[in-house]
């Protein structure tokens, strides 16, 4: 028996010597040393034999098995590494190659147009306040001048919480209040930026949440022309100079006199077209001079001081610079929207 475990280890060595592929070598493995290879086989089969040449016989056998399993794990080294190889070369892999690119953010068109928007009142003077987005009743209405049945104090028009006299802030006029009573009584120059809430249906535009930059400005001696050269000249930086803009009288309850201002339309040049509704205008802004008892609140004298108040939407002015025609595509987070900014 001890030379046909010779001879089996010989035709095994001689096997492998001539094998150059991976699945051969698996199949080598599974026929001479593996669990059921003819190897472990006969190392079962030492009870036949005789007490006296077990021993001799059992150590040939294992020490066989080891030199086939090595001999086995070095010709799988030779032929993984000549696969590999010849892998590579079939691929024609170059690794001098730049990587496949990686997919960037950026900002989102109204972020874009929020950092635009401060940068150019920072360089006018005026700082950057926030205020609160849950306010009370007495905040967002009372103090700035709304009459007790006005319609935006209606829940078809507000967000309430469950205490009634708290609310979600409809616009971002709540932190006027706030800020002339922290700084009272010295002059004010700040814009107050932030997310409004109104209880409207949503549509191509309008929608449930927009943000809103307002601006205030109380001081002694403050006039409406004031008012004028300040947003023109903050158009001038926005748009560029050169585009034509007018005053229109309007009404706000917190500010007396109040106005819209337009822009020449961007698409048109004031010729009329769909996005203006062919009246050559596009409003972008509400303003107007800060109501005597909305001063009072804030804790200054209207008879003293005096102010003016703007509000702008930069969804708003992101849709007329862009021609925009649906204020959902900012929030509807589709990259084939977000990527053209």
């Amino acid at each position: 028996m001890l030379d046909q475990l010779e001879q089996l280890a010989q035709k095994a060595r001689a096997e492998l010597a001539h094998l150059d592929k991976s699945d051969t070598l698996t199949a080598w493995n599974s026929k001479y040393i593996g669990r059921k290879g003819e190897i472990p086989q006969m190392l079962r089969r030492v009870g036949e034999l005789p007490q006296a040449e077990r021993p001799a016989f059992g150590q040939r056998a294992n020490q066989l098995k080891r030199e086939l399993e090595e001999a086995y794990e070095a010709k799988a080294t030779v032929i993984n590494a000549a696969e590999l190889e010849a892998n590579m070369a079939a691929g024609a892999l170059d690794v001098t190659l730049p990587g496949r690119p990686v997919a960037r953010g950026r900002l989102h068109p109204s972020t874009q147009t929020l950092r635009r928007i401060y940068q150019i009142w920072a360089d006018m003077g005026f700082q950057v306040y926030r205020s609160r987005d849950v306010e009370t009743d007495e905040m967002n209405f009372q103090f700035l001048n709304f009459p007790p049945h006005h319609p935006a104090r209606e829940m078809q028009d507000t967000f309430y919480t469950t205490n009634p006299e708290v609310l979600l802030r409809t616009h971002t006029s709540p932190g006027q209040i706030r800020v002339m009573r922290e700084y009272h009584p010295e002059p004010i120059r700040v814009i107050l930026p932030g997310m409004c809430y109104r209880h409207e249906q949503i549509t191509a535009r309008s929608e449930i949440q927009f943000h809103q930059v307002e601006g205030l400005a109380v001081g002694r001696g403050i006039r409406f022309s004031d008012l004028k050269g300040t947003l023109i000249n903050f158009t001038d930086r926005l748009y560029g100079k050169g585009r034509a803009v007018r005053f229109r009288a309007s009404h706000f309850p917190f500010t007396e006199p109040s106005a819209e201002m337009d822009v020449q339309c961007f698409l048109c040049d004031g010729k009329g077209c769909r996005i203006c509704k062919y009246a050559g205008w596009l409003e972008i802004l509400g303003c107007g001079m800060v109501h005597p008892n909305v001063l009072r609140n804030g804790g200054y004298d209207p008879n003293e001081f005096s102010g003016f108040a703007f509000g702008m939407g930069p969804e708003r002015i992101t849709m007329l610079r862009h021609g925009i025609e649906d204020i959902r595509y900012f929030w509807g987070n589709d990259l084939r929207f977000l990527e053209q900014f």
